[in-house]
């Protein structure tokens, strides 16, 4: 069997093709066990993405709810579901800016953030989401709370946490006016209640920060012998005068308050004080029957769409189509598993839409592979040695348009908010793990199972 071609050297002892015996069977005892560790993570991958055994796994198409088996390695990590899959309340809080300079804009909305899921988590809401958009110079904070259907309770949950701030006095006479300064709630590093050893009426005792015991100490040495203004929610609850610098980050706030409205304020405090003023502008409820209606309809949808895709690829290219197929099985799950193994990664209907469409593309790839080797096998070469071609000849157009994917995606990412970042995130991961599914697992499952014979037309 020599290959009847000008442009190709008859080696003894080779094959139709090109390439010696051993040489296939080097590449095929190679991917036999290249074969093998694709199987075993896989498998893995396949344990690691059922939920913990403490979870239920609810099936909406049939109707039904199984309890997730206990295998130990699917202890780690647990899915987190948006509330557009399992219901619950979002708000969205425009923040107040007006009294921070402009460089100081991203760590006062950090630092707000963290506050508010330190809240959201204390009061026990199960997974809760809160991140920030920014609109120009304009920030909102969104708060998914996954289970809180009553928007009036999800607003109860976060609560009114005080707003702290420290101000100096400006001018003087008539004209004098308190400032702000530095120095903020979003410093407290501890909060306690104690009572005035003379009158008995509650205090309460501050510990700040390194940062902010540095602020502290910096202003009332600049403020000696004047008042320094402490606010609360924006209202003047206490002004002592500075007889020193204080150092070492501690003070004190005395007012006309009973003790459990001390104990309020410290909790509060303790929670995290705001750095800066948020008002509710927009706020919705997403009931779980709502929530469950959508999340059947999409893996209605991604099933079925799925199962077409592969019946075309088995109907149109035969047995080259069953080893996509047989890929496609291995992306899924491949691809489920990166998604869980994403810290605080949360599944929303637009990231199952982004995975959906991302396995369209992964089997795009293999049709553009088996289309050139359709063109190889047609020179009446070998099979294998026409897959190799097909690999080599189709990477550049498959690397080329799956990087501008990932591009999109990378831009979507960054640059947008909410839903659409979950989608960008599964179609990114989703695109490059098709790429290894593509080229990688379907190349590996073709030369262990495809015998090299010589053929005119693909079967």
């Amino acid at each position: 069997l020599v290959e009847q071609l000008p442009f190709k050297e008859k080696v003894p002892g080779s094959i139709p093709g090109g390439g010696t015996r051993d040489t296939l069977i080097m590449k095929k005892r190679k991917s036999i066990l290249v074969f093998i560790s694709v199987i075993i993570l896989a498998s893995i991958a396949a344990v690691f993405i059922i939920p913990p055994p403490q979870e239920k796994i609810v099936v909406p198409v049939l109707q039904k709810e199984f309890t997730a088996p206990d295998l130990w390695f699917n202890r780690f990590n647990a899915w987190r579901l948006g509330l557009d899959l399992v219901g619950g309340s979002a708000l969205v809080y425009e923040i107040n800016l007006d009294q921070v300079k402009e460089s100081d804009y991203e760590s006062v909305v950090g630092g707000l953030r963290d506050v508010i899921e330190r809240r959201v988590n204390k009061f026990g809401v199960a997974e809760p989401k809160v991140t920030t958009a920014q609109k120009g110079k304009s920030y909102e904070l969104i708060i998914e709370l996954p289970g809180i259907k009553n928007v009036e309770e999800a607003i109860a949950q976060i609560g009114s946490t005080p707003l702290l701030d420290f101000r100096e006095v400006q001018g003087e006479g008539d004209e004098a006016v308190f400032a702000l300064t530095e120095l903020t709630g979003r410093y407290i590093k501890n909060a306690q209640v104690d009572l005035d050893q003379v009158t008995r009426k509650p205090l309460i005792l501050l510990e700040f920060d390194e940062e902010g015991a540095k602020f502290f100490e910096e202003i009332t040495t600049r403020n000696i012998g004047k008042p320094l203004g402490v606010f609360l929610d924006g209202e003047l609850i206490q002004a002592p005068t500075v007889n020193e610098a204080i150092p070492g980050g501690s003070a004190q706030i005395t007012g006309d308050f009973s003790i459990d409205e001390a104990r309020l304020i410290v909790e509060r405090f303790n929670a995290g004080a705001l750095s800066a003023p948020i008002n509710l502008v927009n706020q919705r409820t997403v009931s779980a029957t709502a929530a469950s209606d959508a999340l059947e309809k999409m893996i209605f949808a991604g099933v079925v769409g799925t199962l077409l895709v592969m019946l075309f690829m088995v109907i149109y290219y035969r047995g080259l189509g069953f080893f996509a197929v047989v890929a496609l099985f291995f992306y899924v799950i491949l691809t489920l598993g990166a998604f869980k193994s994403i810290p605080n990664f949360t599944m929303t209907l637009a990231g199952i839409a982004g995975f959906i469409l991302s396995i369209g593309m992964a089997v795009d790839a293999n049709i553009l592979i088996f289309a050139r080797t359709k063109e190889e096998l047609a020179k009446g070469i070998t099979k294998l040695s026409a897959i190799e071609e097909g690999f080599r000849r189709a990477w550049p157009s498959i690397r080329d348009s799956n990087t501008t994917t990932i591009i999109s995606s990378i831009i979507l990412y960054y640059f947008t908010s909410s839903f659409v970042r979950g989608f960008a995130l599964t179609l990114l991961i989703g695109v490059v793990v098709s790429m290894f599914s593509a080229i990688f697992v379907t190349r590996t499952l073709l030369r262990v199972f495809m015998k090299n014979k010589p053929m005119q037309k693909l079967s």
